[in-house]
């Protein structure tokens, strides 16, 4: 399984690997800033995700040696895996602010949810890949991959995190498009998930998420509770006006009005201390590491990794896409964190692999193919 051939090194992807590095960087930097305690310096959060980053950088090149294919043979192996520790995260782990979600292991706190988007992406890439459906999918060829998809949205919303459920349909809804849906079968689905939508708010959604959507919709209602983060987060971010304050200048992280400003508001600390100059050099570089990405896709040798290599850029794209209208008040806040920015071991790491399973079908899309299609 671990053998490696030479010549996958003259296609060694170096463009996304440095793009990676740049992101990597900047998200440190960003960390050490917002978390830094002026009396003892660097906080243990910015050494822990500096850890995370070393491991995840370890895994992904690990992962590179393996063959996507043979990556995909276990992928129902993971599935299950993932149900059973969800599952279990509902019945035995202790609640932390309201929520299930984390196992402790001692030495790490795991959130299956995080694992879970990219165990969901390997298996609907394999099933999108082994069906061959002329004219494009019908309702009754996505009964499998529907169900694939509600369990662990299912498991995921009971804990609740709706912010990571909502990003499992996401990535359901983003991979069944890229393999090509009858108009008839777009239709049907379009009005199930406003329907959908519309139980899910009278019946699903507990109160909390419910005053986060109204929140979004007019935060200055109030201002001093549920508003504050979305309205500190707009001030911060216009404040570092063209240039920024400069590094750990930035008043709204350093005085502690920002919350959540190395997690789900990390981007805002970013903003106030760099500026619109340094936020575009950032969003550019990010950016480009997702186009890179789906051109990956494009390119990949046969349609499993060009379905696999796909669901992992959507991933990556959704989570930032969200996580950056959240904290510019144009989506309520649901807790999506800015994949490789925001402090959180479970979701740096699933990322890094995301970027090493596109890698590695990029290293691979210019060698015989020898394997089946999964």
């Amino acid at each position: 399984m671990l053998q490696f051939d030479r010549r996958l090194l003259q296609h060694f992807d170096w463009v996304m690997l440095l793009m990676l590095l740049l992101v990597g960087s900047m998200a440190l930097t960003n960390l050490y800033s917002s978390t830094f305690i002026t009396d003892t310096g660097p906080s243990s959060t910015f050494y822990k995700q500096g850890f995370f980053y070393a491991v995840g950088l370890a895994l992904l090149f690990i992962l590179l040696v393996i063959d996507y294919h043979r990556i995909a043979k276990l992928g129902y192996a993971f599935y299950g895996i993932i149900l059973i520790l969800l599952t279990y995260t509902l019945f035995f782990v202790k609640a932390i602010a309201g929520s299930q979600r984390w196992i402790d292991l001692g030495f790490f706190n795991l959130q299956p949810s995080e694992p879970a988007k990219l165990i969901l992406i390997l298996v609907l890439a394999s099933c999108y890949a082994t069906m061959n459906v002329p004219g494009g999918y019908r309702l009754r060829d996505l009964l499998k991959p529907i169900l694939l998809t509600a369990l662990p949205f299912v498991l995921i919303l009971k804990q609740p995190d709706l912010g990571t459920a909502l990003i499992c349909a996401i990535i359901f809804v983003s991979m069944t498009l890229y393999v090509r849906l009858r108009w008839s079968t777009l239709a049907l689905l379009s009005g199930a998930g406003l329907s959908c939508a519309f139980i899910g708010w009278k019946f699903l959604l507990k109160d909390y998420q419910r005053k986060r959507i109204e929140t979004f919709l007019n935060p200055e209602a109030d201002p001093m509770n549920h508003g504050y983060q979305i309205m500190q987060s707009k001030i911060a971010v216009g404040s570092g006006k063209v240039f920024g304050k400069g590094f750990m200048e930035g008043t709204q992280g350093h005085l502690h009005f920002l919350p959540e400003r190395h997690t789900d508001f990390a981007f805002s600390v970013w903003g106030e201390e760099w500026g619109f100059a340094g936020s575009l050099f950032f969003l550019s570089c990010y950016f480009f590491m997702l186009v890179w990405g789906l051109n990956v896709a494009m390119s990949a040798k046969d349609k499993f990794g060009s379905i696999l290599a796909f669901g992992c850029t959507m991933l990556i794209f959704w989570q930032a896409v969200i996580n950056l209208f959240m904290i510019m008040g144009f989506l309520p806040v649901v807790g999506v964190p800015l994949p490789l920015f925001s402090y959180g071991g479970s979701s740096l790491l699933t990322n890094l692999l995301a970027i090493g399973i596109i890698m590695n079908v990029r290293m691979r899309s210019f060698t015989p193919d020898t394997s089946s299609n999964v």
